[in-house]
């Protein structure tokens, strides 16, 4: 059994008797994300932010004066010394190096710099000095998250996702479903841009561009004549792309949380509407799409202008307790297939940083992750050269966590060998020693990897741990 994402009546009686004893948190990482996280808790009781860090001061500096706190009360930091000294006359500290999170007084960190070899530096160093840690950074929870989950355990904390991101949302939403016994047939998420058709002119806008196409406008309403496997790749037929290495990096974490799987390497995300996931996410004897029970995928919300978004939520099917239940559920407007049998539970948002405190008081106020109570690799993320690769070139993160000049999968996690994949948020950083052909998944003996890498030390330790006959 997983544990729920929250249990918010505990945490709330929690506040009521415990309210003036505020638990100092840290965040490093002061983007979009962080300043939404920094902005909420200044306005909760139980919890304050004290530390602040990110590479530019003065970026932190300003999220911490948007969230409301007074200019007075902030102090950037030149030393630890003075950091710590600062916490200690109740000012909230600015400063630059992540490293010394690990020395200050406080009881968890949130990591949300979005670069895994620092994240897996911060969490690790945190972990040592008996704080809890919030893992905003996925790239580094894909890689490690079953090494520091087992580390955490070790030193008596905790290690959370964070909610307010897809993936501990949707480990919450399976807990939930799972406690109540209901089968989950599928869980996934919708990605992050929806396609939306406009009837008048066949046009179709997703992620910032317009295109026409009448091949979607033609499969919008199903026909019974059709099987989805065939309405799915018509309504493909337009010209985006229908996966993200975020959306598989995501997927990938819950099937390490949750133990069910992906159907397939690349994930079938379809492109559809709402109200169709409950027909389309059932066996293939069934008329869906799935090989198999306990599945987890993503799908492209596709609407008109008049319908809601998704939003990049979260979502389950569940298999109903019996036809007569599910037919009742269908009855109060709930999607489900056209049996009853298959049922759509949903979360339409992920709200960023603003639910991200829900994780900080979990781990503070209870002691207990978002996450799953035994995280496993049981997938890992890898990476599939889309060209030549050729010796000397080095490997770099860049916009949407892509790393330039490779393709994503999810396979069987395996441990680190000449010949096994590299984990694709390894290949970050790595020089590559021999040519790579395109087509080609990238190994361990391709690259070059600094041994000196937290991540990759930590990538070590969780293969012999989880590994080892």
């Amino acid at each position: 059994m997983q544990e729920l994402s929250m249990n918010i009546e505990s945490i709330f009686h929690q506040f009521s008797t415990t309210h003036s004893i505020e638990s100092g948190v840290g965040l490093v990482g002061a983007g979009e994300f962080g300043a939404t996280f920094v902005s909420q808790i200044h306005r909760m009781k139980g919890v304050k932010v004290v530390a602040i860090c990110d590479q530019q001061p003065e970026k932190a500096f300003q999220v911490a004066v948007q969230s409301g706190i007074d200019k007075a009360q902030i102090f950037v930091a030149q030393d630890l010394e003075s950091a710590i000294n600062a916490i200690s006359q109740n000012l909230c500290v600015v400063l630059t190096h992540a490293d010394w999170l690990a020395q200050l007084p406080l009881q968890a960190v949130l990591e949300a710099t979005g670069d895994p070899e620092s994240a897996a530096a911060t969490a690790l160093a945190c972990i040592k000095s008996g704080k809890h840690v919030v893992m905003a950074t996925k790239e580094a929870e894909i890689v490690v998250g079953a090494e520091l989950a087992r580390l955490a355990k070790q030193h008596k904390v905790v290690v959370s996702p964070v909610d307010g991101d897809q993936p501990s949302l949707l480990i919450g939403l399976i807990g939930w479903a799972r406690l109540l016994g209901l089968p989950v047939m599928a869980a996934g998420k919708s990605s992050e841009s929806d396609f939306v058709w406009t009837p008048a002119t066949n046009e179709v806008k997703a992620w910032g561009q317009t295109v026409v196409s009448n091949a979607l406008g033609q499969n919008f309403i199903p026909s019974e004549h059709h099987s989805w496997a065939e309405v799915l790749a018509n309504r493909a037929s337009v010209p985006f792309e229908l996966t993200t290495v975020p959306d598989l990096c995501e997927m990938g974490i819950v099937a390490n949380h949750t133990g069910l799987l992906p159907d397939c390497a690349s994930l079938h995300a379809p492109l559809a509407r709402t109200v169709e996931l409950p027909s389309i996410y059932r066996p293939k004897e069934e008329g869906g799409i799935l090989s198999g029970k306990g599945r987890v995928d993503m799908f492209n919300c596709l609407r008109r202008p008049d319908e809601l978004s998704f939003a990049g939520g979260v979502f389950v099917v569940i298999e109903a307790p019996d036809v007569a239940t599910g037919k009742l559920f269908a009855a109060k407007g709930i999607p489900t297939c056209p049996n009853g049998k298959y049922v759509l539970i949903h979360n339409p948002v992920h709200l960023l940083g603003a639910e991200a405190a829900m994780s900080i008081l979990s781990t503070v106020k209870l002691g207990t992750s978002c996450g799953g109570r035994d995280v496993r690799p049981v997938v890992d993320l890898i990476a599939i050269a889309q060209r030549q690769i050729e010796v000397g070139e080095l490997f770099e993160i860049g916009t949407r966590h892509v790393i330039s000049g490779l393709g994503h999968q999810l396979m069987d996690a395996k441990p680190m060998s000449s010949s096994n994949p590299l984990p694709y948020y390894l290949c970050a950083g790595a020089k590559v020693i021999r040519p790579i052909p395109k087509g080609k998944i990238v190994t361990c003996s391709d690259v070059e990897i600094d041994p000196t890498s937290i991540l990759y030390q930590l990538r070590q330790s969780q293969d012999q741990h989880f590994f080892a006959k």
